[in-house]
């Protein structure tokens, strides 16, 4: 079967996929990293918690700003991690 000949804008639009389909990736695992951290430190109860939770609320709001993932999906997640982090602070 012959190769599919391609316009000039078809092949820029897969380009334009793949760059963004790639940075959305890579902010997506970032803020999942950033709130898979910061859960583990607030579980553990150490001081470093809300260096943690600032970190992990920048990631998330970064990947919602880039559309990695959806703006309030990014705000649920913050207000859990708040919330995990005030509960884990009365603990103690």
């Amino acid at each position: 079967m012959p190769a599919k000949k391609r316009k000039r804008s078809a092949l820029k639009r897969i380009r334009q996929t793949q760059r963004r389909t790639s940075m959305r990736t890579i902010g997506r695992s970032a803020a999942r990293t950033a709130v898979r951290t910061a859960r583990e430190v607030i579980a553990k109860g150490g001081e470093a918690a809300s260096e943690v939770i600032s970190a992990a609320a920048s990631a998330l709001d970064k990947a919602a700003k880039r559309g990695s993932i959806h703006k309030n999906s990014a705000r649920r997640r913050r207000s859990r991690i708040a919330k995990a982090a005030t509960k884990a602070k009365k603990k103690t």
